[in-house]
């Protein structure tokens, strides 16, 4: 068998759809489903799912499937006519042939390449051309790597002007035991009473009701502390401003037909975006985003996990 095949493997899926599996020699491992583009599973050297994925997820195209890491383009949330979270999530992406380079000295062997182009039919509801490239990696340590590049190919001349986010669902042991270093002092903007604009109060975010709020020019690294778990995932992102956080709690999560009713106390929400100010890109301008997301096992008891640490270690 060659070599790459320990890294990367090409399967059928639930209800037999094309999916990829990478693989690290640590045991750490990750699956994408070419629907959607979409992590579906991230696993680390325990074989621990570090990803929710819902019981009740739906594997039918063109349905969005109910976790993991959903790529929310060319728009995130209803802000237009198109469909929440825009149609990538709902389309079938290509292994991409040529994808662009990427640095030498990344040590990277477990990763694929995607691609997804407009079709003439998609034309008729957003009226752009574009090129949307995605590289999903694993590295040797377990990490897991998002890299987006966003090309306007349009021949008209025309800009294009979108919003994007990396929908990603942690599966975390008891949300009232979780908390969110990193977005103190913060404006956001609360869904749940009309976007209007607030400054976030305290210390950390702890959850105790449902939440959906995009905080707005957030640091580069943020840190979700699962303490019963005593485990610690640590977000990198570049391009993307705002993190999404949200969790539906038990009524919205009881009206969701791909949700079961008690999941929402093993899942939280906290998405990589750039939501507040749309990009514009010229024809033959590219925009380029990234999310990095480890799992950090702490060696702390619960209530004295303290992410300083975990944020001067790198």
């Amino acid at each position: 068998m060659a070599s790459e095949n320990v890294y990367v493997e090409h399967c059928k899926g639930v209800n037999g759809l094309d999916k990829v599996i990478l693989r690290e020699i640590r045991g750490c491992s990750a699956e994408v489903y070419l629907d959607g583009g979409q992590v579906t599973s991230w696993k680390n050297e325990f074989r621990e799912q570090l990803l929710f994925l819902s019981s009740k997820a739906t594997f039918k195209p063109p349905n969005a499937i109910r976790g993991g890491i959903q790529i929310c383009f060319p728009q995130f949330g209803t802000i237009d006519s198109l469909e929440q979270h825009g149609f990538a999530r709902n389309r079938l992406w290509s292994v991409d042939p040529d994808p662009p380079p990427f640095p030498a000295n990344t040590s990277h062997r477990a990763f694929v390449d995607l691609i997804l182009r407009h079709s003439e039919e998609e034309v008729k509801i957003w009226p752009h051309r574009y090129e949307c490239r995605l590289r999903i990696a694993l590295g040797p340590g377990g990490d897991l790597m998002l890299t987006s590049r966003i090309r306007n190919t349009n021949t008209d001349g025309k800009s294009f002007t979108f919003t994007f986010a990396y929908h990603t669902y942690f599966s975390v042991t008891d949300i009232s035991e979780v908390r969110v270093e990193g977005l103190e002092t913060l404006d956001y903007l609360d869904n749940l009473k009309n976007r209007e604009r607030f400054t976030e109060q305290g210390d950390a975010l702890t959850f105790e009701s449902e939440v959906d709020k995009v905080y707005l020019s957030t640091p580069t690294k943020i840190a979700i502390l699962d303490h019963d778990r005593k485990r610690t995932f640590v977000l990198r992102k570049d391009g993307l401003p705002d993190a999404v956080v949200w969790n539906p709690w038990d009524k919205k999560a009881k009206a969701m037909a791909d949700f079961c009713d008690d999941e929402y106390k093993h899942m939280l929400c906290v998405t990589a975006a750039c939501v507040e100010k749309p990009i514009i890109l010229k024809p033959g301008e590219e925009w380029k985003g990234r999310l990095e997301i480890s799992a950090v096992p702490s060696s702390y008891c619960s209530g004295q996990l303290d992410p300083r640490r975990i944020f001067r270690s790198n």
